[in-house]
C-alpha cells in the first residue's frame, strides 16, 4: 500500500504549527512542507521541506503527480494570492483534494477609524502630504510607497527591502509578535499619525491595530485579495478532520 503524501503549502506561523500536528496525527504519513523562499530565516516545522516555486499551476499540477500527493493543504499568507490560485488550478486539473487554513480577517470595533482599501497603490495615494505613517506591509510591499517623499515613514519589516527607501526614512527590522505598550510606545515616540497595514489577521500582528485605537489613530486597511473558492477553515482541527477523510485515514 503507498503512503500517503500531505503537501504543506506553508509560509506562516499556522503552517509551521499546523506541520507538527500533521506529524502527530498521521505517523506514517509522509508531510512535505513547501516555502517560497521569501524570507532567508525559514522557521523549522519539524517535516522535510522544499523551498522555492514550482513553475505557476502547470507546474505544481505535475508535481503533485510525481510526488503521488495524496491532500494539499494551503496554509500560506492571506496576501500570498498566487500561489493560492495556482494550487486551486492545481487540485482541479488533478483531482487532489485541497483545504485551506485561513486566518479570520480583522474586523474594525468601537474606536476604530479605519479606511478600507483595495490595493497597496490605493493606500499610497489616500496618505495625506506630510503623514508620518507606520508601515506594516512586507518588504516585497514597500516599493508602492517610496514614490511619497513627501511622508515621513517607519518602515517596520522582517528583511530589508530590495527597494531603496527615502534617505528621511526609518527601516525597523523586527519579527512579531508585539505587545500593544510596545506599539503604543513606538507611535508616540515616532509620532505616527497613519497606521498602514494589510489584512492579514490573526492574534499575534493584531496588537497595531490595538495601540491605533488606543491613541485614535486612522489605520489605512488593504483588503484582502480575492481567491477562488476552496474548501476554508479557520481551525485547524477541523482542518485536520477534513484530511483525515478524504485520505480515509
Amino acid at each position: 500500500m503507498a503512503t500517503d503524501h500531505i503537501l504543506l503549502l506553508a509560509g506562516t506561523r499556522e503552517a509551521r504549527l499546523l506541520a507538527g500536528d500533521l506529524a502527530k496525527s498521521f505517523p506514517t504519513a509522509r508531510i512535505t512542507a513547501s516555502y517560497a523562499g521569501a524570507v532567508s530565516d525559514l522557521s523549522d516545522p519539524g517535516v522535510p521541506v522544499r523551498v522555492g516555486g514550482f513553475g505557476g499551476a502547470e507546474g505544481l499540477a505535475a508535481y503533485l503527480a510525481a510526488e503521488t500527493v495524496s491532500v494539499m493543504i494551503d496554509a500560506t499568507h492571506p496576501f500570498a494570492a498566487q500561489i493560492s490560485r495556482n494550487a486551486v488550478a492545481a487540485a482541479a486539473s488533478t483531482g487532489i483534494p485541497l483545504f485551506r487554513l485561513e486566518r479570520q480577517e480583522w474586523a474594525p470595533v468601537d474606536g476604530d477609524n479605519w479606511k478600507t482599501v483595495a490595493s497597496l497603490e490605493n493606500a499610497a495615494a489616500v496618505l495625506p502630504s506630510d503623514a508620518r505613517a507606520f508601515l506594516a506591509i512586507g518588504r516585497k510591499d514597500i516599493a508602492c510607497f517610496t514614490q511619497r517623499t513627501d511622508l515621513h515613514a517607519v518602515a517596520r519589516m522582517i528583511e530589508p527591502p530590495e527597494a531603496k527607501l527615502p534617505d528621511h526614512w526609518e527601516l525597523i527590522l523586527s519579527r512579531p509578535p508585539k505587545t500593544v505598550d510596545e506599539e503604543i510606545a513606538l507611535f508616540r515616540d515616532r509620532q505616527i499619525t497613519h497606521v498602514v497595514t494589510k489584512n492579514s489577521g490573526g492574534k499575534r500582528s493584531s496588537a497595531k491595530i490595538r495601540a491605533a485605537r488606543h491613541l485614535g489613530l486612522p489605520v489605512v486597511m488593504v483588503r484582502r485579495p480575492d481567491l477562488p473558492e476552496a474548501a476554508t477553515f479557520s481551525a485547524p482541527p477541523d482542518l485536520l478532520l477534513a484530511v483525515r477523510r478524504a485520505m480515509a485515514f
